[in-house]
């Protein structure tokens, strides 16, 4: 079975929507369940962090009864996003409010997500001052993990604190590794996940349309053939199921392309959302990963001594 929930009017999704599921922490693999449901959401979320956990606590409510374990929410969904301001704005950007990750408002969504996993972003409030945009994955069992954007885009570079690792964890539902937005467009950042274990890869985002050359259909815009490409890449080459959420709608200076979607192994896209936002649904199957691998192992077939001695040095091969 797949779905997609895409033709809702917005006030369907005045601060969220989404689905999860997930059980308890266990490192074995015969523990985790062999199928699931997987939603991701594409919706627009305000700074009112209360009102946007009780929306997820029904959507969890209404998807529970269909199978769904998985709900991913988009980049700082638990308080908005950062407001850009426009050409002819008089403002500094702004921030949502930052978020304790094993405060309050974490513990309160992870009571109502019980026995499903939720993936949800917000900003992170660090040590001295810091912020980071974080994602945190949770259950009715705790805290499964946490991930801080390591590649932080221009306009990001002053408001936040770049995160320093890529790291997969266990959820009831299997290993899970998460990305944030812009980290998706770095193919080491996924492939050290996988390498880490991880099944499924996870991505809140905050993706707008081209901010130099808009266009007016999102679903032309050169940002828009980006986000796609992207989402299909990082599951094929990887042979994983990628989960992409990410924020719709207009907020300040920027217009966000909607669109979530669940990719397979295989990478052919499950279930989607239009670029006006929704849930997409899909079942997914960890046979399916086992089976894509066994007639041939991207994973397997690396030859990392063939590759650039100096891969992994920042700027390296960019022409100056």
């Amino acid at each position: 079975r797949t779905s997609a929930e895409s033709d809702r009017g917005s006030g369907d999704f005045d601060h969220v929507a989404l689905y999860p599921q997930g059980v308890f922490v266990c490192s074995s693999a015969a523990m985790f369940p062999s199928s699931f449901a997987v939603a991701a959401v594409a919706a627009p979320f305000g700074r009112d962090v209360h009102a946007t956990i009780d929306e997820v606590g029904r959507l969890i409510d209404d998807l529970r009864p269909r199978g769904v374990r998985l709900l991913v929410l988009p980049e700082c969904a638990l308080g908005g996003y950062v407001t850009e301001p426009g050409i002819d704005d008089d403002f500094a950007p702004e921030v949502g409010p930052t978020l304790d990750p094993y405060g309050a408002e974490i513990e309160r969504l992870a009571d109502l997500a019980g026995d499903v996993v939720v993936v949800a972003g917000f900003t992170e409030r660090g040590a001295d001052g810091t912020r980071y945009s974080s994602a945190i994955c949770v259950s009715g069992a705790g805290v499964h993990g946490l991930h801080r954007k390591v590649h932080l885009p221009p306009t990001e570079r002053f408001i936040f604190t770049a995160g320093d690792r890529f790291a997969a964890f266990d959820t009831p539902l299997g290993r899970i590794g998460m990305l944030l937005c812009y980290d998706k467009c770095f193919p080491e950042a996924a492939r050290t996940l996988a390498h880490d274990g991880a099944e499924v890869l996870v991505c809140p985002a905050a993706w707008p349309a081209d901010r130099l050359h808009p266009a007016p259909d999102l679903e032309q815009d050169r940002q828009m053939v980006t986000y796609d490409a992207l989402d299909v890449a990082r599951a094929a080459e990887n042979q994983v199921v990628f989960v992409s959420a990410n924020l719709a709608g207009r907020q300040g200076a920027l217009r966000y392309l909607g669109k979530a979607r669940v990719v397979g192994p295989h990478g052919l896209v499950l279930a989607q959302t239009t670029s006006a936002g929704g849930v997409a649904v899909a079942d997914v199957a960890r046979a399916d990963i086992a089976e894509t691998r066994s007639v041939i192992s991207h994973l397997a077939d690396l030859r990392p001594a063939t590759y650039h001695a100096g891969l992994g040095e920042a700027g390296a091969g960019v022409a100056s």
